[in-house]
């Protein structure tokens, strides 16, 4: 197939190097003009705008979006739906909410094109591993974009999720369950870490790679991370998020599902975020105030 890729970022391009070489033609655009000769250097062509990629396909065409969530998703459909015409297929490989895949859907089908929301999981690592992909469309518009998906993913890594905004609602959930994930591993070696033992975090976490109730990717990763940095003191403490988490909270908070685990790892990112805690202060204060508990005077 002859794929049209929007957005050649580090996902976006190396998505576009694998599907290359599963000998699929892509046929890409991106802002930066050194995204597109890495396109052209991995055998695929670049195009300046999106008019020239829409032309640069053959109908019925297939474009992948992997753009920033919100606005960005927006502009480029209202841009390639002036030369797409009925029978062609959009597919948003980003990180968009659900509920605005719901809308996108619904507005272009009544262009008689097609829409898929794929959640896209695998991050740098994809290229060669393969990426996990949940799909969410008409059952027609995913048979369309089953080479696609058979090219990306690895042996049993794509799913058609059920209709329209079941992918994105499922790699939401998945990236809620991945910030939980990620918190236990942070708490757990800080602990091994200010304990009154010397442990090599790197072992610890190759150890428990191998038989472990533990193991996982994210694990390996771990061990990955320690042997490039024993105790990370190249890195700040600031963690950012995507937004995923936050969407997963509000969604089990209307759903009235208790997620406490997930919660407090986002609100623990938060935490990250700030030099000098005011709400700390306040109740240092007032512990001084109302128990005469000793507070530490600022430097």
């Amino acid at each position: 197939m002859k794929i049209g890729m929007v957005g050649l970022g580090r996902m976006g391009l190396n998505m576009s190097i694998r599907l290359i070489r599963h000998d699929h033609a892509v046929v890409g655009t991106d802002k930066k003009p050194e995204s597109r000769q890495s396109l052209e250097q991995a055998g695929g062509e670049s195009v300046k705008n999106l008019a020239e990629l829409v032309g640069r396909l053959t109908p019925p065409r297939l474009v992948w979006l992997m753009v920033p969530s919100g606005p960005a998703v927006d502009q480029v459909i209202d841009q390639l739906t002036g030369g797409l015409a009925e029978g062609d297929l959009v597919v948003d490989g980003g990180n968009s909410n659900y509920k605005e895949s719901l809308r996108r859907g619904a507005e272009l089908k009544t262009r008689g094109i097609g829409f898929l929301d794929a959640g896209t999981s695998g991050g740098v690592w994809g290229l060669e591993n393969g990426y996990n992909l949940m799909v969410g469309g008409e059952e027609s518009d995913f048979s369309i974009a089953e080479p696609v998906l058979q090219a990306l993913a690895p042996e049993q890594g794509y799913l058609h999720t059920g209709p329209v905004g079941s992918g994105h609602y499922a790699k939401m959930v998945h990236n809620g369950i991945e910030y939980g994930m990620l918190q236990a591993y942070g708490e757990g070696f800080e602990v091994l870490a200010r304990s009154r033992f010397a442990y090599d975090l790197r072992a610890l976490a190759d150890l428990w790679m191998h038989g472990s109730v533990i193991r996982s990717w994210l694990l390996e990763l771990t061990e990955r991370a320690f042997s490039k940095d024993p105790r990370l003191s190249s890195i700040r403490d600031y963690v950012e998020d995507s937004g995923e988490g936050r969407w997963t909270i509000e969604e089990a908070m209307e759903l009235d599902v208790p997620t406490p685990v997930i919660t407090l790892s986002l609100l623990a990112r938060f935490a990250s975020r700030q030099d000098d805690s005011f709400s700390a202060k306040v109740i240092a204060a007032l512990r001084n105030e109302f128990g005469g508990h000793a507070v530490k005077q600022a430097e």
